[in-house]
C-alpha cells in the first residue's frame, strides 16, 4: 500500500487485505464536480455540493484532495506521494474515513450513507441565502425513498426574491446494490412527465462516449444556470411581486454504472450492470488475472501525466479548481459556524406566566401560547435569519402569535379560503416531518446566520437525520455552530406507539 502512482509494477502486496469501496456512483460524481468548478471560475458564482448517492466518498474525498483543502484541513496528507499514500491507506480502513461522504470530508453538509436527505438539506441550505446555488446529486436508487420523494416539493416553498437554488441532478444509472432501480426503467416521456408534474424542466445528459457527455454536461449545467439567474433577476426586480413558484430547471444525467471501469470480469458484464455497485475487482490479492486487470484500469489514467515526480497535480491541472474559499471543499457554506451571527433575544421571562405560590397545581395555562409569544419576537427582531419549520401544526399546538408577525410560506397563487398564506411567509408549515427536519438541519445546523426551530411530535433519536447536526460538532475542520432545535409540542404515548414525547 506504498505504491498509489504506480511508480512501479502493482504487487499483491500493494493491496489491503480486504476491499471497500463503492465505485458504481463515483464517476458521475467526479464529472458534476469537474464541470462545478468550471461553473465557479466563469461565473464566480457560489457553490454547495451536496452527493446523495450513498457511498460516494471516493468522489468527493479525491476531488478534494484534488483542490488542496482536504490536505489543508488534514495536514498529514500532503500534496505529495507520501501524503496521497496516507489518504490510500486511510480510505475504508478501521481508524481511517468512510466510504460514503461523511462529517470529515471537506465541504460536506450531507451523511451520504443516509439514503434519502440530499435534496430536503439542499433546499435548507438556501433558504435566506440568495447568493447560493446548491448542486444536490441524487442517486436513481435514493429517489426510491419516501423522504426524497417528499423533497421535490422544495420548490413550492422557495421563494426567488429572497431565496438562493436547488439545482437537482438525477444520477440515472439505472442500478442499485443488485436490483434495477425503478426511475431506471422508466420511459424518457414518463420522466419528463413525472418531474414536470414536480415544477422542473428536464435538461437531458445521457451516452457511453466520455468526451461527448462531458461536452453534453458542459452545455446543460450552463444552460441550467443561466435560466436560474434569469428566475432571480425577474424575481427580484424592483416592485416585483412573486406570486407562484416558476419552473426551475433540473438535469437528469444518465450513464453507465462503474462508467470507464472494468467492462467484463471472468466473461461477466460489469459495467453498466449492479455488479459495478462496489468493488469491481474483488480477487485480486488471490487472482493474478484480476491483478493485472485492476493494474491496467489504473494505469488508463496516466498518472504519470497527472502528477510530477513528487508526487504533486501538475500545475495545468491544478489551476483549474477555484482559488481559495471559492473551492468546493473549502466553501464557508459548508461551515455554518463561520457564517453564524447570534440571534437578537429579548428577556424570556418577559413571557413567563405568573403563578401565585398558593395556587401552584390549581391553575390551567397553555405552556406553548407563550412560547408562540416569545417566538414572535423572535420573527420580529430576525426579520431575515430566522424560520419555525412545522409539519402543519403552528395553530393547534398554540404557536398561532407567530401567525401575527409571518404568514405561512407558500410560493403558489393565493386563494381566498386561505388564511396567512403568502409566498412571502416565513413560517415554513409542510406537513412531512422528514422535510422539517431536514430543511432545519440545512437552514440550521450547517449554513445559516440563525438558528431555527422546529414545532413537531418527533423527538431525534441517535438514528435519525438529526444525528448530522451533532456529528458535525465532532469534526475538527468545522466551526461551532448552533443547535438544531425541536420544540415537542404534543404528547403521544400508546401500546402501538412507540414514540413518547411531552410538552
Amino acid at each position: 500500500m506504498d505504491n498509489p502512482l504506480l511508480r512501479r509494477p502493482l504487487r499483491r502486496d500493494d493491496i489491503k487485505p480486504r476491499l471497500l469501496g463503492h465505485w458504481g456512483t463515483s464517476p458521475a460524481l467526479n464529472l458534476v464536480y469537474a464541470h462545478l468548478n468550471r461553473l465557479v471560475r466563469r461565473t464566480g458564482q457560489d457553490v454547495l455540493y451536496v452527493a446523495g448517492p450513498g457511498h460516494g466518498g471516493p468522489a468527493l474525498v479525491a476531488n478534494t484532495y484534488l483542490e488542496g483543502t482536504y490536505s489543508e484541513i488534514y495536514p498529514s496528507v500532503s500534496r505529495d506521494v507520501a501524503g496521497l499514500t496516507q489518504l490510500v491507506r486511510r480510505f475504508s480502513t478501521p481508524g481511517g474515513i468512510p466510504s460514503h461522504v461523511s462529517v470529515p470530508t471537506p465541504g460536506s453538509i450531507h451523511e451520504g450513507g443516509e439514503l434519502g436527505y440530499a435534496l430536503v438539506h439542499a433546499f435548507g441550505a438556501v433558504f435566506d441565502h440568495p447568493d447560493l446555488l446548491v448542486a444536490a446529486v441524487v442517486g436513481d436508487g435514493e429517489a426510491e425513498t419516501g423522504p426524497l420523494e417528499g423533497s421535490w416539493k422544495g420548490v413550492d416553498f422557495l421563494n426567488p426574491s429572497r431565496d438562493g437554488a436547488v439545482l437537482p441532478i438525477l444520477n440515472l444509472n439505472e442500478y442499485k446494490i443488485a436490483n434495477p432501480t425503478v426511475l431506471g426503467r422508466l420511459s424518457r416521456e414518463r420522466l419528463n412527465h413525472l418531474f414536470a408534474g414536480h415544477g422542473y424542466d428536464v435538461l437531458w445528459v445521457e451516452g457511453d462516449d466520455v468526451r461527448a457527455v462531458h461536452r453534453a454536461f458542459s452545455a446543460a449545467l450552463t444552460t441550467a444556470h443561466s435560466r436560474i439567474r434569469d428566475i432571480q433577476r425577474t424575481a427580484r426586480r424592483p416592485g416585483a411581486t412573486v406570486t407562484e413558484a416558476p419552473i426551475w430547471p433540473m438535469i437528469v444525467l444518465r450513464t453507465p454504472k462503474g462508467w470507464t471501469g472494468p467492462h467484463e470480469v471472468d466473461g461477466v458484464l460489469v459495467e453498466g450492470t449492479f455488479r459495478a455497485h462496489q468493488v469491481p475487482l474483488a480477487g485480486v490479492r488471490d487472482n493474478p488475472e484480476h491483478l493485472a486487470q485492476l493494474e491496467a484500469w489504473l494505469r488508463s489514467y496516466q498518472p504519470e501525466r497527472l502528477f510530477d515526480a513528487d508526487g504533486r497535480l501538475v500545475p495545468e491541472l491544478a489551476a483549474l479548481a477555484p482559488d481559495g474559499p471559492a473551492r468546493l471543499g473549502a466553501t464557508s457554506y459548508a461551515n455554518g459556524g463561520v457564517r453564524t451571527e447570534p440571534l437578537r433575544l429579548r428577556d424570556w421571562r418577559a413571557h413567563a406566566l405568573d403563578v401565585d405560590p398558593a395556587r401552584r397545581g390549581s391553575l390551567v395555562h397553555e405552556t406553548t401560547r407563550p412560547l408562540g409569544e416569545m417566538l414572535a419576537d423572535v420573527y420580529r427582531d430576525n426579520p431575515t435569519t430566522f424560520r419555525v419549520f412545522s409539519p402543519d401544526e403552528l395553530a393547534s399546538n398554540r404557536l398561532g402569535a407567530i401567525l401575527d408577525v409571518t404568514d405561512r410560506c407558500l410560493v403558489a397563487p393565493i386563494d381566498p379560503r386561505d388564511d396567512r398564506v403568502s409566498p412571502a411567509g416565513r413560517a415554513m408549515e409542510v406537513l412531512s416531518e422528514h422535510l422539517c427536519e431536514g430543511w432545519l438541519e440545512g437552514y440550521n445546523g450547517f449554513s445559516h446566520q440563525g438558528p431555527g426551530l422546529i414545532d413537531t411530535v418527533v423527538p431525534l433519536s441517535p438514528g435519525s437525520p438529526g444525528s448530522g447536526c451533532r456529528r458535525t460538532r465532532t469534526a475538527c475542520s468545522r466551526s461551532p455552530t448552533t443547535a438544531c432545535a425541536a420544540a415537542t409540542t404534543s404528547t403521544c404515548s400508546s401500546p402501538t406507539n412507540s414514540r413518547t414525547c411531552s410538552t
